[in-house]
Order: structure tokens, then C-alpha cells, then sequence
């Protein structure tokens, strides 16, 4: 897995580190050096947050329900009391006006990835290189020319098209959860709490796929579109006469140039 980060990281000129992320049946789970922002910083933070410490200080981090407080995630995380999650997210959502009525909240909800109460202890996350744990899932924060060209990749080694949902909030469930749950691979856009509390910048695109493809997402990045060069940073065509405006064209063949 290690070889395969790096090879990624390297052939798209990744900013952040690719992270693995683990879920935990039980918090008592987590790795011995691992940084909980609720003893390491003694804060609670948003999942995106836990994000960003790993993608870009190559940190080991472990949350569980005592370091989150952002109520939506906490809610689709299953960290929360809440007698009817998706009731009390469509409530958060009408709220916030996220949503116009409790009935369109309420279907947007119900198309979002989530766990149930205590259905998972903790989620530890790191980068692949230096992750000391069995990952479930990896996740690559990167502009849209390289979301591309893994989405090719991973096309070209399993016959499908990378999914995408997007509501513009909460996008945590479909970075983490979805691709977990369906084992399949994700493009996210992340969302408005993250840009604000994880620093996640306006040309930062996710995708994200179970780890155990890897491997073959790291060999497809390889051969696809081999054929016609294709590869990232993408090269501009430049076999082509460029044409010029009328005034130009005039003075140049006054001055000899044309």
C-alpha cells in the first residue's frame, strides 16, 4: 500500500498526503501513538478537522465520540443520543434553511451514507505511508485535473464510473461512509463546514475507494490513456497555427511578420 501512495502521490503532484482511514468497532481500539484532539489538544473538533490534521501534518488521528462535536457528523457517525438520527439531521437541515420544509429535508437525508448509534467506536486516520493499522477505505484530497485522472484509473481497472453525491454540506458520510458501505469509489465535493473549519480550499476536489484497490488504482494511473499521452499536470495541444486579430494581421504584414 505504501509503494502505491507514493507512486500516486508522486505521478499526480498530490499537495496532501492520501490518507488511510480505519473504523473501530470500539474506541479502545485505537493505536498506542495516536493523537486524539480531546487529550493531545484537549479540544473537541469536526471530523473534517481530523481530516486535515492527517492529510497535511502526517498525523495518526483518532476520534471517537468524545473528540467530535459537530453535531451533523456526530449525528451520521452514529456519536450522538439521538432517538431518530435522520429526524434530527432533517431538523439541523431545516434549521440552518439547508432545506425549504421538514419533507425535503427529510429525502435529502435519507439518501445520505450513516452509522447507527454506537454502531462504530472510533475512526483512527493517517497517511497510507505511515499508517500502523489495516485500513478500510483511502482518501485523496486534489484539483479536479487529478480527481480526473483517477477517476480514468480507476475505470480502466474496474469497469466503472467513479459515483458522486453531493448536497453541498455534510460530505464527511460520503467521503468516509459511502465508499466503506458500497465499496465502490467516490468523488465528493466538500462541503461548506469543512471550508470553514478544515481549510479545505476552493480547488480541492475528494475521491475515495476502498484501500484494498489500491494497488490497482496506483497500476492504472500507470497505463491509462497511455496511448495518447495522457497524464497530469495535462499537456496543452500545440501543433496549431494560432490566428490573430484583423489589426495585427494588418501590421504584420506591413512590419514582414505575416
Amino acid at each position: 500500500m505504501k509503494d502505491a501512495a507514493e507512486f500516486i502521490r508522486d505521478d499526480l503532484r498530490l499537495k496532501t498526503f492520501p490518507v488511510a482511514v480505519k473504523f473501530l468497532k470500539d474506541k479502545e481500539e485505537f493505536p498506542e501513538k495516536v493523537r486524539r484532539p480531546s487529550v493531545a489538544m484537549k479540544k473537541k473538533v469536526t471530523i473534517c478537522q481530523g481530516v486535515t490534521m492527517a492529510r497535511n501534518y502526517g498525523w495518526t488521528v483518532g476520534l471517537s465520540r468524545e473528540d467530535v462535536n459537530c453535531v451533523p457528523a456526530a449525528i451520521v457517525f452514529g456519536f450522538s443520543d439521538a432517538p431518530d438520527p435522520p429526524a434530527a439531521l432533517s431538523k439541523l437541515f431545516c434549521g440552518a434553511t439547508f432545506a425549504s420544509n421538514e419533507e425535503l429535508a427529510a429525502k435529502e437525508v435519507s439518501s445520505m451514507s450513516r452509522f447507527e448509534n454506537g454502531e462504530i467506536g472510533g475512526i483512527v486516520m493517517a497517511p497510507v505511508a505511515r499508517a500502523g493499522f489495516s485500513a478500510d477505505t483511502v482518501l485523496i484530497y486534489a484539483n479536479p485535473a487529478q480527481v480526473m485522472r483517477l477517476a480514468q484509473a480507476w475505470s480502466f481497472v474496474t469497469g466503472e464510473r467513479s459515483e458522486s453525491a453531493c448536497g453541498g454540506k455534510v460530505e464527511c458520510d460520503e467521503y468516509l461512509i459511502a465508499p466503506y458501505k458500497t465499496q465502490s469509489a467516490r468523488i465528493v465535493i466538500p462541503g461548506n463546514g469543512e471550508r470553514i473549519f478544515a481549510g479545505t480550499q476552493d480547488d480541492e476536489v475528494t475521491f475515495a475507494a476502498p484501500i484494498r484497490m489500491l494497488p490497482e488504482l496506483a497500476k492504472g494511473l500507470k497505463e491509462v490513456g497511455k496511448a495518447i499521452g495522457a497524464r497530469y499536470p495535462v499537456t496543452p495541444y500545440q501543433n496549431f497555427q494560432p490566428e490573430f486579430p484583423e489589426s495585427y494581421k494588418v501590421l504584420g504584414k506591413e512590419i514582414g511578420v505575416i
